[in-house]
């Protein structure tokens, strides 16, 4: 078997410290300045970001947030926390006598617990090396690369004496399609299998990009795409049985497209009347899946003729996840 690294850190996107407007707009401030996520020349971003979007979408997104956040706080923070946990009982279960104990942490990419915060403690904490999982199963410059500006940004800003590698994706590790074959089973298994010879459809919602993204090289497309695949070949369906779709559209912009609203408004309109959506590009639960998919697209479903709408968590802190985490943390 592979050696293990010392330290292990997971990195997922971030979430607002609070449910309140000013939280909200820190965390957007922050997520959306990023030169990777919005590349618009940053002449004409700013302007909009601070002169509108910083002032009107926060308010907005306080009732959002307030649906979804637990006693833990933010869902993402709390489930990356809790995954943390997990692969650290996991991977420690592992260490043979007179080994070291192996690290496990977490951050999030924008705001806390920064990336930064987390290196300088595993540092403190002995450790030379890490190797870092980005909790992006697809690779897409606006997001596993900002993972990689944050942590040579922090190595340089604080002379950090600690080397890294990456996880830079996982889209089609055997581990990861089983994980979420594994998730459809036994939610058949609890909820009934869909009727698909009546039409009943397995949609697959991944999160929108920027079809400019992909145009410029972007492989996060191709490798949704073959995820999808992966699992219906897994499943035993057939295209029809299986949609793949993509959401969270932002902007005016062109997006990946069948977007995942105007598939289940399709999908009603045609006499489908059940659906059961996953969202696959998503390590933890969080804003979009939890309020976005689970409750506003439900409600367009419903709303459009669909009587039973189903979604199925994310691999959160399924044994079968963390096994995986624990395969991609062994080099």
């Amino acid at each position: 078997m592979s050696s293990i690294q010392n330290a292990v850190l997971l990195v997922n996107l971030g979430s607002p410290d609070e449910p309140t407007a000013p939280a909200i707009a820190r965390y957007l401030a922050e997520f959306l300045g990023d030169r990777r996520v919005v590349d618009i020349p940053k002449l004409l971003w700013w302007p909009i970001l601070h002169g509108i979007i910083l002032r009107t979408r926060p308010p907005k997104l306080v009732e959002k947030y307030a649906a979804i956040w637990q006693a833990e706080g933010a869902p993402l923070k709390a489930i990356t926390a809790a995954q943390a946990r997990a692969l650290d009982a996991r991977m420690n279960q592992e260490v043979t006598k007179g080994e070291k104990n192996i690290g496990v942490y977490w951050a999030m990419r924008y705001q806390n617990p920064a990336v930064a915060d987390v290196l300088q403690r595993i540092v403190a904490d002995g450790f030379s090396h890490v190797r870092v999982i980005p909790m992006y199963p697809q690779y897409s410059m606006t997001t596993t690369a900002t993972v990689v500006d944050a942590l040579k940004a922090a190595l340089a800003q604080h002379q950090l004496s600690i080397t890294y590698d990456l996880v830079e994706d996982y889209h089609a590790h055997s581990g990861y399609i089983e994980a979420l074959k594994a998730s459809v089973i036994n939610h058949w298994q609890a909820r009934g299998r869909p009727d698909f010879a009546s039409g009943d459809v397995l949609l697959l919602s991944f999160h929108g990009l920027p079809e400019r993204n992909v145009q410029r090289g972007d492989p996060y497309q191709t490798q949704c795409i073959r995820t999808a695949e992966l699992l219906r070949q897994a499943l035993s369906l057939t295209e029809k049985e299986v949609r793949l779709s993509f959401q969270s559209r932002f902007g005016a912009q062109k997006w990946l497209q069948p977007y995942t609203q105007a598939t289940l408004e399709q999908l009603a309109d045609t006499g489908t009347r059940r659906v059961d959506v996953m969202c696959p590009g998503f390590a933890a639960d969080c804003l979009e899946t939890l309020e976005e998919v689970n409750i506003e697209l439900r409600d367009v479903f419903m709303a459009r003729g669909g009587t039973v709408y189903h979604y199925l968590p994310c691999l959160n802190t399924e044994p079968a996840h963390i096994d995986l985490l624990r395969d991609l943390a062994l080099v």
